[in-house]
């Protein structure tokens, strides 16, 4: 791992043309180049509309499979701008099975991993179990020219267990690419306090493991095919935390953004000396953690 790496987010908002939005990605990914990253991450499910609003089965004709058209094509990107990419794709491994899963290339284009989303939400607007596998590679942390990335996406970042084990595995950063947002029945207090616990749970997860975090959400109005209910507004807020929680950076909440920001790694290093919650850990007591409940 550098010292010190340029880290991109790239937070923008989506249509049903999937070509549109690819290019829009691609000319984010150049911007951010240019700036000097080193490391740009996307949003979940970047490539199209967030379809899980519904249970459609025609649906499972947007899955590709790994390698496919996104990883060559992005993985052409990343060699000629010497980049490392975090992917989120909508994966067909087999006929009937199909999983959210983030790839993450390397500089030199090359696939460096995957990782298969583990924790999967089935609630109004955001029916997932419809459409994903669970994920079944574990939280293992992929190894790039950069260093050591602990990628998980979206709703396993409410999981403290999910941020832990990354980081025992020897993650030397988080990354969340994230499409969460605002149902439009919810009172402005209820918004408030959904996009505050959003952000409070990551700085969390970077404090307990002494590791900086990187969510990247989506923006904008997405509307609900089915018209059940009023879509969804997604809150933007793509952010990067510190190893104490601080926020680094932070995009607004309504608008399609680039931010580079470097990111000192060194600092993981001395919070953990400072703050040794590993070494302190009563492992010798924790085997209720694998149970649904204790009663």
């Amino acid at each position: 791992m550098k010292n010190s790496i340029q880290v991109g987010l790239v937070q923008q908002s989506n249509t049903a043309d999937a070509a549109a939005n690819i290019n829009k990605l691609l000319e984010n990914i150049r911007d951010c180049a240019a700036q000097g990253a080193q490391l740009i991450v996307l949003q979940e499910l970047h490539n199209e509309l967030y379809f899980c609003q519904t249970e459609d089965v025609r649906l499972f004709d947007l899955a590709e499979t790994i390698p496919g058209q996104s990883t060559k094509l992005f993985g052409s990107l990343a060699k000629e701008l010497k980049v490392v990419l975090v992917l989120s794709l909508f994966e067909k491994r087999a006929p009937g099975i199909y999983h959210n899963t983030a790839v993450v290339i390397d500089a030199d284009g090359s696939i460096a991993g995957k990782y298969r989303k583990m924790h999967i939400p089935d609630d109004p607007a955001y029916y997932e179990k419809f459409y994903f596998t669970p994920g079944d590679l574990g939280f293992t942390p992929i190894q790039t020219s950069i260093g050591k990335l602990g990628v998980l996406i979206c709703w396993d970042q409410w999981y403290p267990e999910a941020a832990r084990l990354m980081s025992l595995a020897g993650a030397e950063l988080l990354v969340y690419p994230t499409a969460i947002g605002w149902e439009s029945t919810d009172t402005p207090e209820e918004k408030e306090r959904q996009k505050n616990a959003w952000i409070i749970s990551q700085q969390a997860h970077a404090i307990a493991n002494g590791l900086n975090v990187i969510a990247v959400n989506r923006v904008g109005y997405e509307p609900d095919p089915s018209g059940q209910t009023g879509g969804i507004h997604f809150w933007g807020n793509s952010f990067v935390a510190g190893p104490q929680g601080e926020i680094l950076a932070e995009i607004s909440t309504d608008k399609e953004e680039n931010t580079v920001i470097s990111i000192d790694l060194k600092r993981s290093e001395e919070v953990r000396r400072w703050w040794p919650f590993f070494r302190d850990r009563r492992i010798d007591a924790f085997e209720g953690l694998v149970q649904r409940f204790k009663n």
